[in-house]
């Protein structure tokens, strides 16, 4: 998905100091950007929360995983004619913990659904108690140039029209920063 590295270089156009915990990807850092690499759950919830002091705006593009095995193998499992159960457990979900912190930053989520889309985002806005959430529907913007979102926040819904990521990066640091408590007035 480009629009996490779009993002981030729409938020360094804009003047913002710009850390990007990521996993693995192809896609290049953009220029002024801070890229930290995470490979598993584990591994970006704990560089998010040993930079997040720091950071006056929090962003999170995406779920890095709900779930991982309970009991990881340290070898390839080879294939049998039997059955294979996996436990799974809950990560850590990183943007309640960050949101729920008593100094915590100006917390952005975002919300890819597959139905019923505007409810669902914002039952996780309210339940995370995050000022915005970012909704959209998954199938249509995964794998896709361009996509099509709607803000949630406390005076209720804004929608954005279709288009580039790179172009819908840009718009939603400018709505962003509209929304921010320090946000100097237009």
């Amino acid at each position: 998905c480009a629009l996490p590295i779009s993002l981030a270089q729409a938020a360094a156009e804009a003047g913002a100091d710009v850390i990007l915990v990521a996993g693995r990807t192809e896609l290049p850092t953009p220029p002024g950007v801070l890229r930290v690499p995470a490979v598993s759950a584990a591994d970006m919830a704990r560089e998010v929360l040993a930079r997040v002091d720091a950071c006056d705006l929090f962003v999170a593009v995406a779920a890095v995983a709900d779930y991982t095995p309970a009991h990881p193998h340290p070898e390839k499992l080879k294939k049998s004619e039997s059955a294979l159960t996996v436990k799974l457990t809950p990560t850590v979900d990183i943007l309640a913990t960050v949101a729920a912190r008593p100094n915590a930053p100006f917390c952005v989520g975002f919300a890819a659904e597959s139905q019923d889309v505007l409810r669902l985002a914002e039952e996780k806005r309210r339940r995370k108690k995050l000022p915005l959430i970012v909704a959209n529907r998954a199938q249509d913007a995964l794998g896709a140039d361009d996509n099509e979102v709607t803000l949630l926040d406390d005076s209720g819904s804004t929608p954005l029209p279709r288009m580039n990521k790179l172009a819908l990066a840009r718009r939603l640091v400018h709505e962003i920063a509209q929304r921010l408590p320090f946000a100097p007035s237009a």
